[in-house]
């Protein structure tokens, strides 16, 4: 007879670095994505610093309540590294040392060259009756350990080390006992609008979405440069479920229009590379207040040489007109943060590269340099091209690391509309 499926999870991610150092944790939402899919819902996530006493109250508290517990985090081989010795002391069990794994370990270090520390023993230590979970992308295997009909997962925490070990239990152990209900998603991202006015235009569709069947929730995420909408539904059958997303994202992007950059996981940078690419066109940038960010988002994108021709970061006046031909007296009577130094910043870099696309960023990113005609934040995006030549002003609130990447988001999607045929500037709003 087989196990119960699993209905409730809770992630636990460990590491004082976490709630001391300020660091993100992203693994819970990783793990929260996945098992929607299984049709097992998170119902709680925590964050637990390296405290053995506190995370053996939270592996307790978990199991009251969650089918599996996940736990990402505290398997290295340091004296802080104590997931294993809570979850051993909230399960009442002993640890022993692996043979097997220990010997993986002392390979792995004799592959680098280099003699195996005595503390990564510790990485060998296995509660009694774990199942070991390799990790060939590091020295701290994770465990899975069956507690009557409920579960503890403990994983490492390097995502490039969780994410594999992850797949392989959705693939398996959590594949085999996940629900028949399942979770299904879809969505679109955009670019442009805010979230008020995404959330404003989309509301009509939200009523008709819970009224039908099965019924769809959506939420609505802001992120810099970007509004997402995701779809949900719950359903035991995939064909139907998929049909409904696939019929109301399409309705979404018909009510949001040209804003919508994608409705797949396409970054604006994919978006624009592949419209440069289906072109025949490449482009070069000219940056100032972004200082060479831009460029670095493009080549970000694995095959961008093909599109990607180059730029400069003229960041001082003077090498605007050295490297970019911007004429001295353009800067002497408008500033260098002006619509005609961008303008001027775009057709340059382009002559200079001899390439269809050219793009000039100038700005004011602060904190300081802001004055009353033009405050911290005022930025100007000019684009040239065979087509068209256009120039975007711009007041984006935030510190100075916002306002750069804002800055660079909103040129990638004025390209984005000039390559598609729709206004550059008129649709940012």
């Amino acid at each position: 007879m087989s196990a119960a499926p699993f209905a409730r999870a809770e992630t636990i991610a460990v590491g004082s670095e976490l709630l001391a150092l300020g660091r993100t944790d992203t693994n819970s939402g990783v793990i929260a994505g996945r098992l929607a899919r299984l049709g097992i819902d998170v119902i709680a996530r925590s964050i637990v610093g390296d405290h053995v006493g506190h995370l053996e109250i939270a592996v307790r508290t978990a199991l009251q309540r969650a089918d599996v517990v996940v736990m990402t985090g505290g398997l290295g081989p340091t004296d802080d590294d104590l997931t294993r010795q809570a979850v051993a002391a909230a399960l009442g069990r002993e640890m022993h040392e692996d043979a097997v794994q220990l010997e993986r370990i002392a390979e792995r270090f004799q592959r680098r060259g280099l003699p195996m520390p005595d503390i990564n023993r510790r990485q060998a230590m296995l509660i009694a009756g774990a199942v070991r979970l390799d990790n060939p992308n590091g020295t701290a295997p994770g465990q899975w350990i069956d507690v009557g009909g409920q579960a503890v997962a403990l994983l490492p925490g390097p995502p490039r080390e969780m994410e594999p070990m992850l797949d392989r239990l959705v693939e398996g152990r959590l594949g085999a006992r996940g629900g028949e209900d399942r979770t299904y998603s879809r969505g679109l991202k955009v670019a442009g609008r805010s979230e008020s006015s995404v959330e404003a235009t989309l509301q009509p569709l939200y009523a008709e979405w819970r009224a039908s069947e099965p019924p769809l929730d959506a939420t609505i995420l802001a992120a810099l440069g970007r509004i997402e909408l995701h779809v949900f539904v719950r359903s035991r059958d995939r064909v139907r479920a998929e049909d409904r997303l696939t019929r109301a994202v399409a309705a979404a992007a018909e009510a949001l229009g040209a804003a919508v950059y994608t409705t797949t996981d396409e970054s604006l940078e994919d978006v624009a590379g592949r419209l440069l690419r289906e072109a025949g066109w490449r482009v070069a940038v000219a940056e100032s207040c972004t200082g060479g960010m831009l460029t670095a988002r493009m080549t970000d994108v694995a095959g961008s040489s093909a599109w990607v021709d180059g730029g400069v970061v003229a960041y001082s006046n003077a090498l605007k007109t050295q490297l970019a031909d911007v004429p001295a007296v353009l800067i002497a009577e408008h500033g260098a943060v002006s619509q005609p130094v961008a303008l001027a910043l775009a057709a340059g870099v382009r002559a200079r590269c001899g390439t269809q696309v050219g793009i000039g960023i100038t700005g004011i990113a602060g904190p300081d340099g802001g004055t009353d005609a033009k405050p911290v934040g005022t930025v100007f995006i000019a684009l040239h091209t065979p087509a068209l030549v256009a120039c975007r002003s711009a007041h984006f609130v935030g510190d100075r690391a916002v306002v750069r990447q804002q800055s660079v988001s909103a040129a990638l999607d004025m390209l984005r509309l000039a390559l598609t045929g729709h206004d550059p500037v008129g649709l940012a709003r």
